[in-house]
């Protein structure tokens, strides 16, 4: 129970950051423009260096063997998703891309990274780099339906995977980074939440409540993304050793963060349906503050 409370005052403080963003957006402090800035900083800045700030730990056989579990139960977690995905949204291509891929970066590693430390965060690294991956190959294809439309340069070049990279090069040849660079790094990383949900807010701040909660796609794809599919990852890592009872739960908290907000600008780029695809971000991330715990307080019960 004490877990359930610590990560409802954090999700709670992740919306006082999100309605600041709405705010900030209504009163013109912040334009579309400004909102695409922070996107800009999250993803080349922000995440990589939380990435690599996970990694500045002392290697040992123990967490090299952790992570490699972490990959092979973080990408079970992620093909299940878009597997259920598929089947229930096989037709409407915003509500499949959205279920299929959780806002485990800008949501799960803040609350991760607050009830578990840096430890925890340096395991579901692997499940945000191989999200990152799936998105920029499976994710465009649900959304074009045209495999020429996938990018090999932009999979090689995503900022989150080049930070896992450097990441496991600093970790596996236990190279010591001087302490104003990992100072740097600690600093730039803690701006990951606020910034995020700043830029959420931006997206709240965009549709009316009554178009929210009229949708019934909305609904659907929420109760797929935060109730449908974190039971069935309960259910995979159910079979992780209890010696990795952290990592466990580190994976089901990112398995079961709202629709992540990259759905919108995916179907910015290709010319999908924007709106809809903010809609399900919104009604997501607004009910995940009942969810989350939820899921948790039944791992906790069952694990």
């Amino acid at each position: 129970m004490k877990l359930v409370s610590i990560l409802f005052q954090q999700i709670t403080i992740m919306f006082i950051f999100m309605f600041i963003g709405v705010l900030l957006f209504k009163t013109k402090k912040l334009s579309m423009e400004g909102s695409k800035a922070l996107g800009n900083i999250l993803i080349y800045a922000v995440m990589p260096a939380v990435v690599i700030k996970a990694f500045l730990n002392e290697m040992t056989t123990e967490r090299l063997k952790g992570l490699g579990i972490a990959f092979g139960f973080s990408l079970a977690a992620l093909l299940l998703a878009m597997i259920v995905s598929q089947f229930v949204f096989k037709k409407r291509p915003i509500e499949n891309f959205g279920a299929s891929f959780s806002n485990a970066g800008f949501i799960g590693i803040p609350l991760v990274s607050a009830l578990y430390g840096d430890e925890a965060v340096f395991y579901v690294s692997a499940f945000v780099a191989l999200l990152n991956l799936l998105q920029w190959t499976y994710g465009v294809f649900v959304i074009t339906k045209n495999k020429k439309a996938i990018s090999l340069k932009k999979i090689f070049t995503n900022p989150i995977l080049i930070s896992l990279a450097v990441g496991l090069i600093l970790f596996v040849c236990r190279i010591q980074v001087p302490m104003i660079v990992s100072s740097s790094i600690q600093g730039i990383a803690s701006l990951n939440a606020p910034l995020a949900m700043f830029s959420l807010g931006t997206y709240l701040a965009q549709v009316s409540w009554k178009e929210i909660v009229t949708n019934r796609y909305a609904y659907l794809s929420s109760i797929v993304r935060l109730l449908v599919i974190p039971l069935l990852t309960l259910g995979i890592l159910f079979f992780v050793p209890n010696t990795y009872q952290t990592m466990k739960m580190a994976i089901l908290i990112v398995a079961s963060t709202p629709i992540g907000s990259n759905v919108a600008i995916f179907a910015q780029i290709h010319n999908q349906d924007y709106k809809q695809a903010v809609r399900i971000v919104c009604l997501s991330t607004l009910c995940s503050i009942l969810t989350l715990p939820m899921i948790m307080m039944l791992a906790d019960i069952i694990w």
